[in-house]
């Protein structure tokens, strides 16, 4: 049961995320562009598109060890653009690293739901 709310729980990151990337798209885009990606509006319709889709997937259970996976290396790629604390300026180092290290715990719970199916 434990494992069941805990992907749930992960899922609702993402599907909530994912929506919310639809109804800001200008300032999603915008933001993509601003930590690096040369398309912000690709970018954008890229992470929906992963953020909605294996959130639901998630949600299901489908495949659960190879989307959590996924997902980890996703949620990797996109603390390496957009939470780069070391790079900060004083007033957003806190910030940043707390995303940063908000995202490894993230990681570390997909982690856990490619050990076994919840």
């Amino acid at each position: 049961m434990a494992g069941l709310v805990a992907r749930l729980l992960i899922a609702a990151l993402f599907v909530v995320s994912g929506i919310w990337k639809i109804t800001h798209f200008p300032t999603t885009a915008a933001y993509m562009v601003r930590v690096g990606m040369p398309s912000g509006e690709a970018a954008a319709i890229v992470a929906i598109i992963i953020e909605l889709g294996a959130g639901l997937l998630l949600v299901a259970g489908w495949r659960q060890r190879w989307v959590a996976a996924f997902l980890a290396v996703f949620v990797l790629v996109a603390t390496g653009f957009g939470h780069r604390f070391w790079e900060a300026d004083p007033s957003r180092l806190f910030g940043e690293m707390s995303n940063f290290l908000k995202n490894l715990a993230i990681i570390g719970g997909l982690l856990l739901l490619t050990r076994d199916k919840a």
